[in-house]
């Protein structure tokens, strides 16, 4: 199915990508897309939940909710707050994708962006300016992850 997108510029949350402290580059930007609210709630209803549209309202039957689809937890706020920006190293052993991998970033039902890996993986900071309880999903993989406002992550299938 074929996504229908929001211009970067008239993104409500666009500001997390212009922070000065956190500049993300002119060609990312390219590659970051906003979904529409009708294709953010198919994404949302067929890879997240059916049932609810935040991530602190996940209930039994959401795959997300169940304790074992989660592998290893780990805390992010940490490296976060430190000048390194690159992705943190369990993040990046677990996650095998290519660079060009289709991911979605998934805020909450009506919020989620589509842009590659590489992308989110160079500024991972700036998705993180939303902390509550966002998952990365790649359609075509197994793998997820999602940050809690604890200033932890957890890893899962």
């Amino acid at each position: 199915m074929a996504h229908t997108y929001i211009p970067l510029d008239a993104y409500k949350r666009k500001w997390i990508f212009n922070h000065k402290d956190l500049p993300v580059l002119d060609t990312d930007k390219a590659l970051i897309k906003p979904l529409t609210d009708k294709s953010a709630m198919t994404v949302w209803n067929q890879w997240i939940s059916n049932k609810c549209n935040r991530a602190e309202l996940f209930s039994k039957g959401d795959w997300a909710a169940k304790q074992d689809a989660w592998k290893h937890t780990e805390h992010w706020q940490s490296a976060w707050d430190s000048d390194d920006n690159t992705l943190l190293e369990p993040i990046a052993e677990f996650i095998d994708w290519a660079d060009d991998t289709q991911v979605f970033f998934c805020y909450e039902k009506y919020q989620i962006i589509e842009t590659t890996w590489a992308v989110f993986a160079r500024n991972w900071k700036a998705f993180l300016f939303f902390d509550d309880g966002p998952i990365l999903i790649a359609p075509k993989k197994k793998q997820a992850i999602m940050f809690e406002q604890n200033g932890q992550y957890k890893l899962g299938m």
